[in-house]
């Protein structure tokens, strides 16, 4: 008869490797060295202006137009745009900005909020590697990494904005056509009055 000693050695280590497993879980997360926890400022991301929300979110697809961007989505209630950027040959930056305008009270004049967001993604070129396959008789197949002659772009990072100093600048330069479109309409309502 054969000695029951393996088994029971490898049944208690098993137990001791599970327990010592478990015993882990219960450690703190891994920290995230570049999170930034929210302050929830309510100044950094809206602004309000003296005028419907149509006329603020034309106001942000003109600011943004001005700047460069692709206007990816243009409604009454909401601009998406989209600038890209490419800071040397291997690395690839979007930059994509969404700003929601609502109307705010119900009085006359007309007011409303302009919420805006930016998002930055950064991605680099990589190399596609690929592999070949080749039958040897009586071996089986034999697989050979090969490094591939196509590109790829990989995206390493996804971030928001959050330098307030973009917000105000994104503000101020909407602040100026959204007085524009005002001026325009005032102009032509007194020449249509005469």
């Amino acid at each position: 008869m054969a000695p029951r000693f393996p088994f029971r050695a490898a049944a208690l280590a098993w137990v001791t490797w599970t327990l010592s497993a478990c015993g882990s879980l219960g450690k703190a997360p891994a920290p995230l060295p570049d999170y930034q926890p929210e302050a929830f400022d309510a100044t950094a991301h809206v602004r309000h202006y003296l005028g419907p929300p149509e006329r603020t979110c034309e106001a942000a697809r003109r600011a943004l137009l001005s700047q460069g961007y692709v206007v990816l989505t243009a409604e009454t209630d909401q601009v998406v745009a989209r600038k890209y950027f490419q800071p040397d040959t291997e690395h690839h930056v979007q930059l994509e900005f969404r700003i929601v305008c609502a109307p705010e009270g119900s009085g006359l004049p007309a007011a409303s909020v302009a919420f805006a967001s930016g998002l930055k993604e950064q991605y680099i070129v990589r190399k596609i590697k690929e592999s070949a396959s080749l039958g040897v008789g009586g071996i089986g197949s034999l697989s050979l990494p090969i490094e591939g002659g196509m590109d790829s772009m990989v995206k390493v990072a996804s971030e928001t904005v959050t330098q307030t100093e973009v917000y105000d600048r994104l503000f101020a330069l909407m602040a100026g056509y959204f007085d524009s479109i005002r001026g325009g309409g005032d102009a032509l309502e007194a020449e249509t009055g005469r």
